[in-house]
This record gives C-alpha cells, structure tokens and sequence, in this order.
C-alpha cells in the first residue's frame, strides 16, 4: 500500500498543481512556458514554491535524487528567465530561454510521474517507485515527448527568422 501524504505534502502536492497547470495552459497556448507573460511568471513561482516546499520532504530522511532534481530545476528556470540578457548569444537566446523552460517542465515530470503512479490508484498503485517498469515506461514517453516538443519549438523558432521566400521573376 501507498505511503500516505504527510502535511507538508499535501501542501506541496496542492502547490505543485500551479506550474502543471500554468505550464500545460502555456504550451496549449503558445507553444512554450514564456516567462514574461502572465503564464509564465505563475509557472516560474509556483515551481520556485514546489521545488521549496519538496526540499522537506522525503522517503530516505536526507539529501535524495528528487531534491538534486528540485536544485537543477531551479537553475534550469534560473537560466531561462535571464537567457535574454545573455547579449553575447545573439539569436541563440531563444533557444535557451525555451529549451530551458521546457526541460524545466520534463524535470518536474519526473518526481510528478513517480508519485502518481506509486500512489493511484490507492490500495492498488501502478508502480512502486523509480525503478518500477510502470514508472521507467511513464518516465521515458515523457522524456521522448519533451524531446520532440523541444524539437518543434526550435523549428517555430527558426520559422519566425526566415524571412518568406521571394516569388520568382
């Protein structure tokens, strides 16, 4: 049977609903996590809250992997909400504020997908832990989809610069 939630947990689960939300409403919205919008600003905070909030929680009583991720999902969002002051860039700042703001995204899939399925359905849950197939398989459609998203938010990005072709004479 699944652990069940300490306060705390519930707490941070209810927070956690903030950047799934604001990020899943951003990419049907435009295409990416911007953080200058309003959207993005409510995923940049609500994920800075999330990843606060698990660093008190764990099932080992220390340091665990879910916290290293919690520390490169921060410097993840960190880089993309400056990638646009990085001048000596040039154009490749799109790049990294989008690339990063998604892996930031796919980061927070991780523990998110580890979780929900060692805990649901309860009583009875799909997987029980990280290394269960049922989380290994979970894990791995969303590491393939963030790739494949990255790879055509790249291709947006790219469709913009290129000026339209001219007709021929």
């Amino acid at each position: 049977m699944a652990h069940p939630l300490s306060s705390l947990g519930i707490v941070h689960t209810a927070i956690s609903l903030v950047p799934l939300a604001a990020g899943l409403w951003a990419f049907r919205r435009a295409g990416r996590i911007d953080p200058r919008t309003v959207l993005g600003r409510w995923y940049v905070y609500g994920m800075s809250a999330s990843v606060l909030t698990a660093f008190g929680l764990s099932s080992t009583g220390g340091f665990n992997a879910g916290h290293a991720i919690g520390i490169l999902t921060l410097l993840t969002i960190v880089v993309s909400c400056y990638a646009h002051r990085f001048g000596a860039l040039g154009n490749l700042r799109d790049y990294l504020e989008t690339g990063a703001m998604s892996f930031s995204f796919f980061l927070m899939m991780i523990p998110t997908l580890n979780e929900s399925l060692s805990r649901l359905p309860p009583g009875n849950p799909i997987g029980n832990g990280p290394d269960s197939p049922p989380v290994q398989t979970a894990i791995l459609v969303a590491l393939v989809l963030f790739v494949a998203g990255v790879l055509y938010q790249f291709y947006r990005i790219h469709r913009r610069r290129v000026p339209p072709a001219r007709p021929a004479h």
